[in-house]
């Protein structure tokens, strides 16, 4: 009897023992599913700092040049191409022929209305002479008269026909293409050369809403090219939207005189320089630190493992940093990567 009770006993002993353990066990795992869920709830994000920095004080916008006219000449008069005066690069003024259509249907058209003009003239004498001695009246007077009137217009209109045939420049420019040779047929309405005038050239840019305010038409502004290192040339401003684009931007054109040379061509890249090139200590943060769009006004501050939103006042631009003017200090870190994740007071951790 006192067998079975010590052998109870130690049974007893060694499931309570089994018991600890697995309830130690499972407090343990218990621990490490929060530590681990609380490193999920947080938000990978990278940081920059807000701090001063030297920045140019111009704000620089960027286009593409435009020559100021562009047109397509297209020919009137159908036929065949007689001669051709000019080829692509050529250089022609305004009302310069660059090519004639043969002309001898034109011509015919013309001896037709001219013979038709000449009988009509001889039969309104025949008639007046007529009408004075009463072979005529006064209405079959008149209508030989209008027939007159018919035909001296058929005549003119024939005459505008025929010189039609010499297709001419509308304006002073260099010939940017060349669609026809001797012998081709062109047909009314035919694209038969693209004439450019790039003696003075457009560039649109878009200005920002912090910056627009500052122009004016007829405002001098330094423009350069890339292309062209070392040479600057002067644009006056001839447009400022009215209104803004999806972007908040504004375009801007300006127009620039070229030089003799005809260095700046149509499809450059070119660069305005509006304001002066003084430099200023700012306080700047990343473009990238907005919350959807610099227009939005918000960033995220770092601190103490917590992302909050801020709102803040900006200034200039300069390429990729934003001048703020209120609303953080030096020294401040904001978020510059994850934000599409975060809301106010979102635990964060910092990735490099």
């Amino acid at each position: 009897m006192k067998k079975v009770i010590i052998t109870g006993i130690v049974v007893i002993a060694a499931l309570a023992g089994i018991m600890y353990v697995l309830n130690k066990n499972k407090a343990t795992a218990e621990m490490q599913t929060q530590i681990v869920a609380e490193k999920n709830a947080s938000v990978m994000v990278r940081v920059e700092p807000v701090e001063f920095k030297e920045v140019n004080g111009q704000y620089i916008a960027n286009g593409v040049f435009m020559p100021k006219q562009d047109v397509k000449i297209s020919t009137e008069t159908p036929g065949v191409v007689s001669k051709v005066y000019v080829s692509e690069g050529s250089f022609v003024k305004a009302g310069q022929i660059l090519a004639v259509v043969k002309s001898d249907k034109q011509n015919v058209g013309v001896s037709n209305a001219q013979a038709v003009f000449n009988n009509a003239k001889a039969e309104v004498a025949r008639f007046e002479s007529a009408y004075a001695t009463g072979g005529v009246t006064k209405q079959q007077l008149d209508n030989i008269k209008l027939q007159l009137v018919n035909a001296k217009n058929n005549l003119e209109n024939a005459k505008i026909t025929a010189s039609d045939v010499n297709i001419t420049a509308s304006f002073s420019g260099i010939v940017n293409k060349k669609n026809i040779e001797p012998g081709s047929y062109v047909n009314p309405g035919q694209e038969v050369f693209e004439i450019v005038n790039v003696s003075t050239l457009k560039l649109r840019v878009n200005v920002d809403e912090k910056n627009v305010g500052s122009l004016k038409i007829g405002q001098a502004v330094k423009v350069e090219s890339p292309v062209l290192a070392g040479k600057s040339f002067t644009g006056k401003i001839t447009f400022i939207a009215p209104k803004a684009d999806t972007s908040l931007n504004f375009p801007v054109d300006l127009e620039i005189q070229n030089n003799p040379d005809n260095e700046l061509r149509a499809g450059m890249y070119g660069n305005a320089y509006f304001g002066d090139s003084q430099m200023a200590n700012v306080l700047v943060v990343s473009r990238n630190a907005f919350v959807g769009s610099v227009s939005s006004n918000e960033v995220y501050v770092y601190r103490d493992g917590k992302a909050f939103l801020t709102k803040v006042t900006i200034g200039r631009t300069f390429g990729d940093l934003v001048e703020v003017t209120s609303g953080l200090k030096a020294g401040e870190q904001v978020i510059v990567s994850g934000q599409i994740n975060l809301v106010n007071e979102t635990v964060v951790e910092i990735i490099k």
